[in-house]
């Protein structure tokens, strides 16, 4: 497969995660979700290190730093995300999603000492602004924050952060055992993790309530952005330049926008818009800033 049409299907399959995420949240809770998914995608990535005849079990002295990336990026990233979508849209999310690369520089900056100048500065602040209005829809009140669906956007909002620490704390792993490995053995360890969680609320009991829908919605997200996409996104970082890979993280919240709108039917009123916007020009900023050196693009889970 051409490496760009990977990335490619890889953006797709994390934004659609998003519209998958609340239909499947319609009938299993997100400790069940989430554990369900990551299983599921561990599973895939391990035969797919078999089919490659490469190391299943990671060196000795990478399993901390692994654990401390399975925490981060799946056990805590990944119930923020799925709790947030109990209580906003889709379509907030997506758009929220798309600050992770701008916490990333900023990070990058405090804890790598990465340059940090003038256009990231400008994209920081843009993102900024355009979080706030996604946030509040353009309301300035004292109970702004009091809103039904805000509670959900700060959550979303906070799991932005923890991928973008997850991403740097996992720079120097990612390097050395190479992404597919790395990618595999945070997900492993981060999917045990959630094990003890889903075993006390006897998780097992909600599959058999699934309708077709939400079988359909936890299996693409197992085996689609928590599988596949993994493999596509890495495959194309393998082949083709970062910067140029890149390039299609923007795709992302346009197509969890146009899915839920089309597939949920969500309301998207102008400040939502406006605020999207806002992210993305900043997210471009960013990007466009010069970088120290080039280092591989990480996304979530998922990123989703």
């Amino acid at each position: 497969m051409p490496p760009r049409l990977g990335a490619l299907i890889a953006i797709v399959l994390w934004g659609l995660s998003f519209v998958a995420t609340k239909v499947a949240l319609r009938e299993v809770s997100p400790v069940t979700l989430v554990f369900t998914r990551f299983a599921m995608g561990t599973a895939l990535l391990v035969l797919t290190l078999a089919a490659r005849r490469q190391p299943l079990v990671p060196p000795a002295a990478s399993w901390p730093a692994l654990a401390v990336m399975g925490f981060v990026g799946v056990f805590v990233h990944q119930l923020l995300q799925s709790n947030a979508l109990t209580m906003t849209s889709a379509t907030s999310a997506g758009w929220l999603i798309g600050l992770i690369p701008i916490w990333t520089a900023l990070l990058s900056a405090l804890f790598l000492k990465e340059r940090f100048g003038a256009l990231k500065v400008g994209g920081l602040v843009l993102g900024f602004v355009g979080a706030v209005l996604l946030v509040t829809r353009g309301r300035v009140a004292p109970g702004m924050l009091a809103l039904p669906s805000t509670h959900g956007d700060l959550l979303i909002l906070a799991s932005t952060l923890t991928w973008a620490l997850y991403t740097v704390l996992g720079r120097g792993t990612l390097r050395r055992l190479g992404s597919l490995r790395a990618t595999t053995g945070m997900m492993f360890l981060g999917t045990l993790m959630l094990a003890p969680l889903f075993l006390l609320g006897a998780g097992w009991r909600q599959y058999a309530a699934l309708s077709p829908a939400g079988t359909a919605a936890v299996l693409f997200l197992g085996l689609g952005p928590a599988g596949l996409g993994y493999l596509f996104w890495y495959g194309a970082l393998e082949k083709v330049e970062t910067s140029r890979v890149a390039v299609f993280l923007y795709l992302e919240p346009l197509v969890t926008f146009a899915a839920a709108v089309a597939m949920l039917r969500e309301p998207v009123g102008v400040t939502t818009v406006v605020g999207g916007l806002l992210v993305l020009a900043g997210v471009a900023l960013v990007q466009r800033a010069p970088a120290a050196r080039s280092e591989p693009v990480t996304r979530g889970a998922a990123a989703d």
